[in-house]
This record gives structure tokens, C-alpha cells and sequence, in this order.
């Protein structure tokens, strides 16, 4: 299963070889009900990853998944060949999943038909147990004395073939999950933070993604030099336009038109009052993208520079939530104060509990509470507000009372 420790690696091992062989990839339906019925008759949890081609095909789907039980082995599944994976979701039934970085894989498997009843994220629980780096390769070295191969992290898994190297890379991923999870588990429980990673991965069960974005062609990299509203209407009639054409040929966006790209031609055109007949670049590494796109990019130019301004993008758009923390203290010194008294507790609890302090309590709950908090409250009084707004148990437990305590010697002036 394993090699001689490494000079690169001094006092682990590389783990390069499968303890069952390399399996044979599932690429047809009667091959992915074996899969499902091997793993049926398995035991223990079922390990699981799933490779995306992320920055190669648009969104975020599955070109890859992997399973290993005891006694059921490891299986690669093509979902390109098998997109309904259901008979192996209810094969697995409410056997604990075992993923790394959960949240990473939860959409693209519901996608395919499968969705947790109960789950362990070694990741998350990493973070928990005070590892400084949780990466997957970083953790099985702390913990199982293991290094894993990192050639093909960043490969295009859309590819078909699948070269059998990226084949061997990926069930080495799940080879071993379980014994990382076993491992963390223990650390964990050896802690007493086994409880508070219970409810952090009970509530992982109804991840569904990040929630939608107002206005995504904002975050277009470079639009800040953007600064006149007519500009902005072009960098989001190219987005737009990007989105579509990435979407129809099943690229990345980026690969279409890259950002550098849109932002270059909104300064380029926003204070034009006709339609260019041409689009070009001085830098060549975007020139060719633009000339494959000009069939798209000139009509939307055109159909931007004749919007009336009723119908232009905001420069700025209204703030949705609290401003940000470094304007409190002019507008609200009270609840500037109340944050930063709750941030140096928060911070002190961080480094005696050894947990990040963004996993005790999301600082965007913190500040929208404190931004519109009561003149008084309690330690109960703050628990239930912040698991109103979706804070597990243990986090309210451990925060509650120091944002109390930060309120009531921070006090509103009568």
C-alpha cells in the first residue's frame, strides 16, 4: 500500500499504491448498480470526493465521484456517463458520509441525486480541533504520517479519457478518509469538542450553496476603475453576454472573455456616443478573446450606449445589512465599541479553545446584531438572537457571554 519514507518527505510515507488495486471506472448504468449494490452490502461509513473541472467547463459539476467502504472497496463512478447516481444514494441509505471540505461537494452531489443523512467533514472538523492548515494532504500527514500525490489537483476532469494516473490520484483521495476521520474523531472527542462538531455537521445536512448574488458582474475582477454608471452598464452587458456564451459552448467564463478584458473595453467605450466597429487590446493575451467574441461584444457595446440613464447601473449600490466596521465609530460609537469589546473576547476565547475564531461565531452575524442591537440584553437574550439568525448551540454557548458582557459595560447614553 505504501512506499519507504522520502528525503522530500522525512518521516512519512508516500502513499502511491491502492491496497485493492486501481478499480475499474463505472461508465454505464449496470455497472453503477453493481457499484451501488457492493456498497449496500459493505460496512462502516462511506468515504467520498468528487472532482470538478472548475475553471475548464461552466458551473460546478461533478466529472468524477468517488466512493470506498470496508468490504465494498472503492468504486469511480463517471457521472457524464451514469448523471442519475439515486440507486447509490439510497444504496448508502443513512450510512455516514466521510467528505474533506464538504461544502465543496454537497451541490455537485445532490445534482447527481445524492444528499447525506449524516456526514463527517474532516475538514471542518480540523478546524475544530485547532489545526493550523486542514488541507486534505496536510491533514493525512499530521495525523496518519502519510503524503498524498498533489500533481492532479488542478487538472480538467472533464477530460475523456481519464488519463489511469488521474484515475490513481483520485481513489487515493478516498483510500483514506476513514482513517483520517477515525483520527480526527478521536482528537476531537479527546478535546471535548466531539459535541460541538456534531451539530456543525448536522447542519452541513441542508447546505444547498452560497445564497444568490445581487448584481455578480460586481464582482468582476478590476470593475472598482470603473467609475461612471454608463461603464458599468458595459461591464454588465459583457458579463452577461459572457455568461451566455460560456453557458452554450460549456466553458469557464473566463476562458470566453477574461475580466481584464471587460473592464478594458468598459473604459475603453464609456464615453462613447456611437457603436465601435472594432474592438481590439493593446495586450495580446486578451486581443484573441476579444476578436473571438466581437460578434457578441459590439451589439451589446451598441445596445449599452443607447440605454437612457434611467436605465443605468448605480455606481454604488445601497448597503444591504451593517456598513462596514471601520465607519462605526462616526456613526454609532456605541455599537463601535460594543464590536470591538466583542472581538477581543472572541479573539482571547479563540486562542485558549484553539478554534478560529470565524468558527465560534460568523463575524457577519456579529456585526449585524450589534449594528441594530438592543440598549440591553442577556446572555439569553443574545443566545436567541443569534440562533434565530442560524448560530449552532455550542457557538451561542461559548459567545453569548461575551457579547453580553461587551453590551453591558458598553451602554446606550440616556
Amino acid at each position: 500500500m505504501t512506499e519507504p519514507t522520502t528525503s522530500e518527505h522525512p518521516g512519512l510515507t508516500p502513499l502511491t499504491t491502492l491496497a485493492d488495486g486501481r478499480p475499474t471506472l463505472v461508465a454505464d448504468e449496470s455497472a453503477m448498480k453493481r457499484a451501488a449494490s457492493a456498497i449496500a452490502a459493505g460496512s462502516g461509513p462511506v468515504a467520498m470526493d468528487a472532482e470538478r473541472a472548475s475553471g475548464y467547463r461552466y458551473g460546478q459539476h461533478a466529472y468524477l465521484v468517488q466512493l470506498r467502504r470496508r468490504e465494498a472497496g472503492t468504486w469511480l463512478i463517471d457521472p457524464v456517463a451514469c448523471p442519475d447516481l439515486t440507486p447509490v444514494g439510497v444504496a448508502i441509505g443513512d450510512t455516514e458520509w466521510i467528505l474533506h471540505a464538504a461544502t465543496q461537494d454537497l451541490v455537485c452531489l445532490a445534482e447527481l441525486g445524492m444528499r447525506p443523512r449524516r456526514l463527517f467533514d474532516t475538514e471542518l472538523g480540523g478546524r475544530l480541533a485547532g489545526l493550523p492548515r486542514v488541507g486534505l494532504g496536510t491533514m493525512v500527514e499530521h495525523y496518519l504520517g502519510l503524503t498524498l500525490a498533489k500533481e492532479h489537483s488542478a487538472v480538467d476532469w472533464s477530460t475523456r479519457p481519464l488519463p489511469e494516473s488521474w484515475l490513481l490520484y483520485a481513489a487515493l483521495d478516498v483510500e483514506v478518509l476513514e482513517d483520517l476521520r477515525d483520527a480526527v474523531s478521536d482528537d476531537l472527542a479527546s478535546q471535548g469538542k466531539d459535541g460541538w462538531a456534531a451539530e456543525e455537521f448536522e447542519a452541513l445536512l441542508d447546505f444547498t450553496g452560497p445564497a444568490p448574488r445581487v448584481d455578480p458582474w460586481r464582482r468582476t475582477s478590476g470593475v472598482h476603475r470603473v467609475r461612471t454608471r454608463r461603464g458599468l452598464a458595459i461591464v454588465r452587458a459583457l458579463w452577461q453576454v459572457r455568461e451566455e456564451i460560456a453557458e452554450q459552448r460549456d466553458t469557464a467564463p473566463g476562458r470566453v472573455l477574461p475580466d481584464a478584458a471587460i473592464v478594458e473595453l468598459a473604459l475603453a467605450h464609456h464615453r462613447a456616443t456611437t457603436a465601435p466597429t472594432t474592438v481590439g487590446s493593446s495586450d495580446p493575451r486578451l486581443r484573441r478573446s476579444i476578436r473571438r467574441t466581437a460578434p457578441a461584444i459590439i451589439p451589446a457595446i451598441d445596445a449599452t450606449l443607447r440605454l437612457p440613464e434611467a436605465e443605468l447601473p448605480p455606481v454604488t449600490t445601497p448597503s444591504i445589512g451593517p456598513p462596514p466596521a471601520k465607519s462605526w465609530t462616526d456613526r454609532d460609537p456605541v455599537a463601535a465599541a460594543r464590536l470591538a469589546g466583542s472581538r477581543e473576547l472572541l479573539q482571547a476565547l479563540s486562542e485558549e479553545i484553539a478554534v478560529p475564531i470565524a468558527n465560534i461565531l460568523s463575524p457577519d452575524l456579529l456585526r449585524r446584531y450589534l449594528w441594530d442591537g438592543p440598549a440591553e440584553a442577556s446572555t439569553q437574550d443574545v443566545a436567541s438572537a443569534f440562533q434565530a439568525m442560524g448560530a449552532r448551540r455550542w457557538q451561542t454557548t461559548l459567545a453569548a457571554p461575551l457579547i453580553a458582557r461587551s453590551i453591558d459595560e458598553h451602554p446606550v447614553s440616556r
